[in-house]
């Protein structure tokens, strides 16, 4: 996802993504599978737990881009166009020190840690391409080691600002916390209700962005505002999980839509529950199922009001959001 003012819905991860600038290009798994000469870091710890890293003293890291799976996990292999949710750690080769990662405590409020939910084959704010297309043909629960030299792993896209050379050695551990095949196409399905009194009116064309009309003369909620205009038979939803969803947004002010996930190739995915996206959202996603479409209406208290530079800082925010899956 394009993270730019208009399109700031899923606010970025605070996780460092300290090495990036942007994705980087693919690899070749089988290339990575053959012998390999010089030395391959060794970690430690369970899958849920943070890694362990540490590499042989005296050898010299291979000399070419390792992949390998530390441990195994159960269920379906991953299939590229999967969406997953992930913890990862990055150190530099014999530096032992965190150069990014996942596994920091859960934020001020929140129940859960903030995690990196993707789409495997899609460009990533968090990690380089071929350092998530690792987790592709892996299980859910898996932990992966991949190493290889930043320029190899990141290419031109490698943030040189962070003190890093194209020749120093990265040691990436993946864990594959979560997967699910979603069609990044679908939509909820079922009869919709009609909006409670004082709410926007919702049309919801299928495969297009919702039409969003705002009451005449009603005065924005100083409130969250919420209802469930589909319901779904899936599962409740958990902080801490990933979600995959489609959504449109407007503003209360004028009616005029400044987002939607239509207008980007479909589904967007973005964890629940810890503060990585609008508050709006956390509150009023968290406890809803799989399959419900949701209309919110979300002041800027707990929209981007505490993101004075933000052109929606001031702008009380209208969404219909449709709940595909959970990850």
């Amino acid at each position: 996802m394009n993270y730019n003012t208009k399109r700031r819905i899923v606010a970025l991860l605070a996780v460092p993504a300290l090495l990036l600038t942007a994705a980087a290009c693919g690899s070749d798994d089988k290339k990575k599978d053959e012998a390999v000469v010089g030395g391959v870091a060794e970690v430690k710890g369970k899958v849920g737990e943070k890694p362990e890293i540490s590499v042989p003293k005296g050898d010299k890291p291979a000399g070419k881009t390792v992949v390998k799976t530390v441990s195994e996990g159960s269920g379906s292999p991953i299939k590229a166009s999967d969406f997953v949710r992930l913890d990862w750690t990055v150190e530099k080769w014999g530096g032992a020190e965190e150069l990014g990662g996942t596994w920091a405590a859960a934020a001020d409020g929140a129940t859960a840690r903030r995690q990196s939910v993707e789409q495997v084959g899609k460009q990533s704010q968090q990690l380089p391409e071929k350092v998530l297309d690792a987790v592709k043909g892996k299980k859910p629960g898996s932990r992966i080691l991949v190493q290889g030299t930043a320029g190899d792993l990141i290419g031109q896209n490698l943030n040189t600002s962070a003190g890093l050379a194209a020749t120093d050695v990265l040691v990436w551990v993946v864990d594959a916390v979560g997967a699910g095949t979603i069609d990044a196409k679908a939509e909820a399905k079922g009869e919709q209700a009609a909006s409670e009194a004082g709410l926007p009116k919702v049309e919801a064309p299928s495969q297009k962005a919702a039409v969003i009309t705002i009451p005449k003369g009603a005065k924005a909620p100083k409130a969250l505002e919420q209802q469930v205009l589909i319901k779904g038979s899936g599962k409740k939803v958990e902080a801490g999980q990933g979600l995959v969803a489609q959504y449109t947004g407007v503003k209360w002010e004028d009616g005029k839509k400044f987002d939607s996930s239509w207008d980007h190739g479909g589904a967007t995915a973005f964890q629940i529950g810890t503060g990585s996206v609008v508050a709006g959202w956390d509150k009023g996603l968290v406890g809803k199922n799989v399959g419900d479409r949701v209309l919110l209406v979300i002041p800027p208290s707990l929209g981007y009001g505490a993101s004075p530079d933000s052109e929606l800082a001031k702008n009380t925010l209208v969404f219909v959001v449709d709940i595909l899956g959970a990850v």
